[in-house]
């Protein structure tokens, strides 16, 4: 099989790593979620911790009068080379390093953007009906229904803040991918044999 790329771009609780898993199973492909920050921090010489505060966030530089001295290297920092843009730029680095080893799944991190020059490159967005994802977030950090729904519109507001300023692309919107699908129509299985078969015929 020829090396293929997925990009998976999610609704937080949609079942993106779940579906993510079978359709790196199905295509023989790596898997890259929190992963690539780890790569990007040994491409660019800062912690790891300096990614995870920045994951899929725009403006969080603030968050830096709370970080520990060990976590910046005094070399990046003092010669200006720290910014929200010089940490996107390793990621981006990281992500076409990645793809170019192999056959790939990334879940957000604008990969979908980042790869859109490579060949053999489908590009797919997951949502859910806001009950089950609800449900999901619940059980996943057993927290009440109140509290799940806060957590849900926070992180879809990031990532589509963080996504829209990067790619000049809207977060969600069916023009930005190759397709658009509710996970809660099929249910998580049967919406990852969809997107198997769409990515076999596209």
């Amino acid at each position: 099989m020829e090396k293929i790329i997925i990009n998976i771009g999610r609704q937080f609780s949609s079942g993106g790593r779940y579906i993510s898993k079978i359709l790196c199973e199905e295509f023989g492909c790596r898997y890259f979620d929190k992963e690539i920050l780890d790569l990007a921090a040994k491409e660019s010489g800062f912690s790891p911790d300096v990614f995870k505060k920045s994951d899929e966030k725009k403006s969080f530089i603030h968050t830096l009068f709370h970080l520990h001295a060990p976590m910046l290297s005094d070399d990046n920092f003092y010669n200006n080379k720290f910014s929200e843009e010089s940490l996107f730029k390793f990621q981006c680095d990281a992500i076409r390093k990645a793809a170019s080893q192999g056959s790939c799944l990334f879940i957000g991190r604008c990969a979908d953007y980042v790869l859109r020059d490579e060949p053999n490159t489908v590009s797919i967005f997951l949502a859910a009906d806001m009950e089950d994802r609800i449900s999901r977030t619940m059980e996943r950090y057993n927290m009440d229904e109140e509290s799940a729904r806060k957590t849900i519109s926070k992180k879809d507001s990031t990532r589509a803040s963080y996504y829209n300023y990067y790619t000049g692309k809207k977060w969600g919107a069916a023009e930005s991918y190759d397709l658009c699908i509710n996970t809660s129509i099929f249910g998580l299985d049967e919406t990852a044999k969809f997107i198997a078969d769409f990515i076999r015929k596209r």
